[in-house]
């Protein structure tokens, strides 16, 4: 079978949470439970970094604003992993291009990241945090159940993974206002800290 499916599966999902991509795949490998997963995501020190940045992406998704940050700094980083990922799984497979799949896997990340920061941004605008966590979580949820699907079933995972995309593109359109909202707030939230900082300079 084609690996197009599930690149374009770890795509989606990379775009939302790199590192849980990398990590899942990783253990699916290292396990046995697949034989798909090259061996570059299984090896020990590749599971430990991923590991420990999922862990600092859990806390930092989960707090109004600084995910808003986070996803600032990794609208290249997943993006790159992404098409790193999708690569190295079409060497692995030997089906598919590994220009190719890099192409399909970076630019799938990149879709979804997009689809990502511009909901985080939506959520910020209103001023009580727990939507953030509860967001957060779905993410983290959804990437988990699509990635540990797409292991055994790539088709139907990458079915799953394109209504998903879609879903999120279109729910964009809906949520521009929210997203200029927050947009002011956080231009607005810099313009006071400046201010702040020159009323408060020593006078020397």
């Amino acid at each position: 079978m084609s690996v197009l499916p599930l690149v374009f599966t770890s795509g989606w999902a990379s775009g939302v949470n790199a590192y849980a991509v990398v990590l899942l795949l990783g253990v699916f490998g290292a396990t046995g439970l697949s034989d798909d997963v090259p061996q570059t995501l299984q090896r020990p020190e590749v599971l430990v970094a991923a590991g420990v940045l999922f862990l600092c992406e859990a806390v930092a998704d989960k707090i109004p604003y600084v995910d808003s940050a986070w996803d600032s700094v990794h609208t290249v980083i997943r993006p790159l992993a992404g098409a790193w990922v999708g690569a190295l799984l079409a060497g692995q497979s030997g089906s598919l291009p590994d220009l190719a799949a890099g192409l399909l896997g970076g630019s799938t990340a990149l879709a979804s990241h997009a689809v990502k920061a511009g909901t985080r941004m939506a959520v910020n605008a209103s001023p009580e945090p727990f939507s953030n966590v509860l967001v957060s979580l779905a993410e983290d949820l959804g990437v988990a159940g699509v990635v540990t699907f797409a292991v055994f079933h790539p088709g139907a995972a990458a079915v799953i993974a394109g209504v998903l995309l879609l879903a999120g593109v279109t729910a964009l359109f809906f949520l521009v206002s929210r997203i200029r909202r927050f947009l002011r707030r956080r231009t607005q939230r810099r313009a006071d800290r400046r201010l702040t900082g020159r009323t408060e300079s020593p006078p020397w």
